[in-house]
């Protein structure tokens, strides 16, 4: 069969997989599943200080607002290393940064427009846009409507077969991409409760909820208070973010390791911002920015 008889749909896929997606899926513009617990989960004022959240509540709500004419959402999800950025005195980070790879936003995106462009191939004349943690969008809630996979304990969206450590982004488009409807992958926790267990702050006390105000991801990036010094412990030498929810989920069978990639403490708490923005600035350290950084420092060094 030849690309001129096959499913615009099984193209998409295969084109997705040559770009290294680990999964895609497809769904219909329209109210997200569980917007009412994004809602009270916003009513709790459980975002912490991110007060960005609570603006443009109707586009989370109706997705098909962020481009005129959407006739079909694209969920993708993009592999990341399980290795473990680290400096050569023992600092961590999340897997999440990559280390001082290119900011994930900016590399995900040329991917995602070769991804656009083939859309157009397929249907000329189509629009498309692509969505990277850039736009008011419930991408778990999208990905779970899409099949990619589903709702961990903690909030997490888990692949089955492969874990949570991935990106997700979404691609907007006019075209009316036919395909097969997936039933959304249900809830494959069971019992388990270690991810609730191993939190270090009790930011997930409860199942499938996630308290921001407390937890280590948000209190080292995008917090802008100073932390206090008996997070140290808690910390365990990791500066930004924090893994430890999915270390001990079983769905990620990936082995611990570290990757020295990172400054040390010194090098660090020494920058000016020109050296910074040298070292860091076109990475996923630099939303956080150097005196957030060198403060995150200043406290896991306790440990």
């Amino acid at each position: 069969m030849n690309s001129e008889t096959q499913a615009p749909e099984t193209l998409l896929r295969q084109k997705a997989k040559s770009l290294g997606f680990i999964k895609i899926g497809f769904t219909l513009p329209g109210c997200p599943p569980f917007f009412n617990s994004f809602e009270d989960w916003v009513s709790q004022k459980r975002y912490g200080d991110m007060d960005w959240i609570t603006r443009h509540v109707e586009l989370r709500k109706n997705p098909q607002l962020l481009l005129k004419g959407c006739k079909t959402i694209i969920s993708l999800a993009y592999p990341y290393s399980g290795k473990i950025p680290t400096s050569p005195d023992g600092l961590r980070a999340a897997r999440y940064t990559q280390g001082l790879e290119e900011d994930y936003h900016s590399r995900l995106k040329r991917l995602a427009k070769v991804l656009a462009d083939f859309i157009s191939e397929i249907f000329p004349g189509a629009r498309s846009r692509i969505c990277v943690d850039s736009a008011p969008v419930l991408e778990r809630s999208i990905a779970y409507t899409a099949g990619l996979g589903f709702f961990g304990k903690n909030t997490m969206l888990i692949i089955p077969d492969y874990g949570s450590y991935f990106y997700l982004l979404e691609i907007f488009t006019t075209a009316a991409i036919p395909f097969k409807r997936l039933e959304p992958i249900e809830s494959k926790c069971g019992q388990c409760t270690k991810c609730l267990d191993a939190c270090p702050t009790g930011a997930l006390s409860i199942p499938y909820t996630h308290h921001s105000e407390s937890c280590l991801s948000y209190l080292t990036i995008e917090w802008k208070g100073q932390l206090k010094r008996e997070l140290a412990r808690s910390m365990g030498r990791c500066f930004l973010g924090c893994d430890v929810c999915q270390e001990v989920c079983p769905f990620n069978k990936m082995s611990i390791e570290t990757e020295i990639v990172l400054p040390t403490a010194r090098e660090i708490l020494e920058m000016n911002e020109t050296g910074f923005q040298r070292v860091f600035g076109n990475t996923a350290f630099a939303r956080p920015g150097l005196n957030k950084i060198k403060s995150n420092v200043r406290v896991a060094l306790l440990q």
